[in-house]
């Protein structure tokens, strides 16, 4: 059986949150915190077999005592990030191979990209397996345009052949591992995410199908578009 680790990238601040006491991962709803929101849909699903996180180093004791609350069993490394996202994803992807198969398949996922579903990482694990990569994405539902340093309108893309990369981006781990090497080797560090650094380095990349509540918990908007969803779901499980 294939290794199917995700990687939980919670190593943010929070800083476009307005909040400059505890981190956005660490926010919590109806008395749970958005990283445990978001570990529990990798802890609950049959396929996946560990969870690496990354976590800012002044929490993770904390994380750890969450951990144990919540009666998570997966998490089997939590583990300090780097300075930057794509520096704390390596050195996850470093923690993954000194403990797992290079052919393992890792999900990369936000901390605080919590409304994802079982389905989802099912699609994730049989993409990969298939294609050899999957990029969780959903179409733009607004017009978007490309402008210029002086904010002038350079073109207009269309939609239908547009796509919003999410999460989760899943690999296996000796190509996503390979690729981050040759970054260090190049002094490249400008990579938004797994999805730019993989088609950066030549790889086909292929897209799968998302969910368009999968947001990122940005700002404080973000927040209370979360906690909005929960409540909603709550309220349609009452009357189902």
């Amino acid at each position: 059986m294939t290794n199917n680790v995700a990687l939980i990238f919670a190593g943010g601040v929070g800083s476009r949150m307005g909040n400059k006491g505890r981190p956005k991962q660490f926010l919590e709803v109806h008395r749970k915190p958005v990283i445990i929101y978001t570990i529990e849909h990798f802890e609950k699903n049959e396929n996946i077999s560990s969870i690496v996180v990354v976590c800012k180093q002044d929490w993770i004791d904390y994380l750890k005592k969450l951990i144990v609350k919540f009666n998570i069993t997966k998490v089997k490394f939590i583990i300090e990030g780097g300075d930057t996202g794509q520096e704390s994803i390596y050195k996850g992807l470093k923690c993954i191979s000194n403990n797992y198969p290079s052919e393992s398949i890792v999900l990369i996922h936000d901390g605080v990209r919590p409304i994802i579903n079982n389905e989802l990482i099912d699609l994730n694990i049989n993409a990969v397996k298939q294609y050899g990569s999957a990029i969780t994405s959903c179409p733009p539902v607004e017009t978007f345009v490309q402008v210029d340093i002086n904010k002038k309108v350079k073109g207009v893309h269309n939609r239908n052949l547009s796509r919003l990369a999410k999460a989760p981006q899943s690999f296996y781990l000796k190509d996503i591992l390979s690729v981050h090497d040759k970054a260090i080797a190049d002094n490249y560090t400008e990579a938004i995410d797994s999805c730019s650094l993989m088609n950066h380095y030549g790889f086909s990349v292929h897209l799968i199908e998302g969910i368009s509540e999968n947001i990122k918990i940005t700002t404080p908007i973000d927040f209370f578009i979360f906690k909005a969803i929960l409540d909603a779901n709550e309220q349609m499980a009452i009357f189902n």
